[in-house]
């Protein structure tokens, strides 16, 4: 499953490619994920605790920089693990591009995502919106974490846990979004090219 997020950070381009070559900074910013030790090579060992829904899934695997192209501003990482309790397994390819945007830098991130066993059962709609989620997450944990960093201020090793009710909440509000804006341009058929 292919998934497309972007943000801004409200920082100069290259000192957020520097942050985006600090993983365990990097890592930091995500709820829920949590690196355990740095295997060398630019791959690490961790964990990612989500739910979704009344299922909350623990992943514990390993991540690794595949390319890092420091002209281009582009990182591409590939993660798997597989579920403490047995129940599946996830892989991931994240592809990172950072642009200047105004005196901020623009990041886009694209996810390939491939899910097994439990975390298969949702929808791709489902999982998009998580997702979203997290990302707006991440990007408010970065750009507070870049700023600490900048003012030389001490900064948390790991990010906070992810919140299962708020995360279900905000993915449930998007997904109503989408079914009353379907709904409403089957009825005004005018109002889709606005």
């Amino acid at each position: 499953m292919l998934l497309s997020n972007d943000f801004e950070v409200a920082q100069p381009v290259d000192k957020v490619w520097a942050f985006f070559g600090d993983v365990p900074q990097v890592a930091a910013c995500l709820p829920g994920a949590e690196l355990t030790e740095d295997l060398g090579d630019d791959t690490y060992g961790g964990g990612v605790a989500v739910r979704m829904g009344p299922v909350k899934l623990e992943f514990d695997g390993k991540a690794r920089i595949v390319e890092r192209d420091d002209q281009a501003k582009r990182l591409v990482l590939d993660a798997s693990g597989a579920d403490r309790k047995g129940r599946g397994q996830a892989s991931m390819t994240v592809t990172a591009v950072l642009t200047a945007a105004g005196r901020g830098t623009r990041v886009h991130l694209e996810q390939d995502l491939q899910l097994s066993g439990a975390a298969a059962q949702y929808g791709r709609g489902m999982i998009s919106d998580v997702t979203t989620v997290l990302m707006g997450q991440f990007a408010a944990n970065a750009q507070q974490r870049i700023d600490a960093l900048e003012r030389g201020e001490a900064v948390a090793a790991t990010a906070k846990p992810a919140s299962g009710l708020a995360i279900g909440l905000q993915a449930a509000r998007m997904a109503l979004m989408r079914v009353f804006r379907r709904f409403f341009l089957s009825y005004r058929p005018e109002l889709r090219s606005r």
